[in-house]
């Protein structure tokens, strides 16, 4: 066996109500820039973390200029407003995209290097602000890793990239507030889709296995109560649920390693205006189909996780219950389940498979992933 190295920079808090400890995090006495979104704007949440930070003695100030389709650029903004209030941490609030263009802005808001100079791979020179990370949804495949991805404002397509160690100081996991935020079903499948997909790549190891495991268990349960209109008496469980089981997948992902199917929804994502849950909920089927052929063992693991009579069949048989799962969930859920309801042109798809292909991790794909086979599963899923 390979050896496992891994490391976990942040302090984790996960908890209902731990936004609490922003304050005592922060530090009284210190300035503190809140990086969300439009959508968040004005927000009983916003209003309860900037009422904590006073609380605490720190003063907090808010950038809530990230529109949906934001890019990298953004973070420029953002840094230019740390530096001039002489910010001494930074809070991101919001979802993938707006955790993304936190850590950004903390890594160059104290350094001469622009946004362009670091997508294109130039390290940040000085200091970093420290980052607290406090997530809307819990299912980031890179909140616990070195490496993320963003958006390329020059073309619209992602790029991955490098953070500094210890920039992310801690990452507190709320369900009161994730969940709240992203309780609809293609949460669910796009928790799922990461799960799999890091359960199944060649990094994998018995601690990603542990981990991805039971994502994959309360996934489909979640699943399963939702089919079964159970969200409103089991809402809180159901949150709870959620946010356990999308700080397992992230923990998961960032021992092992995410795969092309969340580079696709990602890249897709970046360059249309389709949220990245939705995108991978579409995916998730063929990238099943893959994983059948690449891993049947474990896909075969995956029907038994997610409560298909296995007891008997062949390997092959077995494993291929787990796509048929999901394929039946996502119907009795009725949700998109090809790329075309969102009103996308499959002739417009071939950037976004190359960048998609181009993301660093998907090399550890139990497969070889080459630009035809991402735009294949595009077809696929179209």
């Amino acid at each position: 066996m390979t050896d496992i190295i891994f490391k976990l920079d942040p302090e984790i808090i996960i908890g209902t109500g731990t936004i609490n400890r922003v304050g005592t995090i922060s530090g009284a006495g210190n300035r503190v820039l809140i990086i969300t979104e439009q959508g968040l704007r004005g927000s009983p949440d916003i209003t309860r973390l900037t009422a904590i930070l006073d609380d605490s003695g720190a003063e907090g100030i808010v950038f809530d200029d990230i529109p949906v389709q934001a890019t990298a650029e953004a973070a420029e903004a953002a840094a230019e407003l740390a530096r001039g209030a002489c910010c001494s941490a930074i809070i991101g609030f919001g979802g993938l995209k707006t955790q993304a263009i936190a850590r950004t802005t903390a890594i160059i808001a104290n350094s001469k290097l622009g946004i362009y100079d670091f997508l294109d791979g130039k390290k940040p020179q000085g200091t970093v602000i420290p980052y607290i990370a406090v997530p809307t949804t819990s299912r980031d495949p890179f909140l616990f890793s070195g490496q993320f991805v963003l958006t390329d404002p020059r073309d619209r397509l992602v790029k991955q990239v490098t953070s500094p160690s210890g920039i992310c100081i801690t990452a507190i996991i709320d369900s009161s507030i994730t969940e709240s935020q992203s309780g609809t079903p293609a949460a669910a499948f796009d928790g799922f889709c990461i799960a799999v997909e890091a359960y199944c790549s060649n990094k994998a190891h018995f601690m990603s296995d542990a981990l991805l495991e039971q994502a994959l268990t309360l996934y489909a349960n979640i699943m399963d109560a939702q089919v079964n209109n159970q969200t409103e008496d089991l809402s809180k469980d159901l949150m709870e649920r959620s946010a356990h089981a999308g700080f397992l997948a992230s923990l998961g992902a960032a021992v092992s390693t995410p795969g092309i199917g969340t580079a696709l929804a990602y890249s897709l994502s970046s360059r249309f205006t389709v949220e990245k849950a939705a995108c991978s909920t579409v995916l998730l089927p063929p990238i099943l189909d893959r994983l059948v052929t690449a891993r049947p063992e474990k896909m075969a693991r995956v029907a038994t996780l997610i409560d298909e009579t296995v007891t008997g069949d062949p390997v092959a048989e077995s494993a291929q219950k787990a796509p048929e799962a999901i394929r039946r969930r996502m119907e009795q859920l009725q949700v998109p389940s090809h790329l075309n309801d969102f009103n996308l042109s499959l002739d417009r798809l071939v950037p976004a498979a190359e960048a998609a292909r181009n993301l660093e991790f998907v090399a550890h794909s139990p497969w070889t992933v080459a630009v035809e086979d991402a735009y294949d599963l595009l077809k696929q899923a179209f």
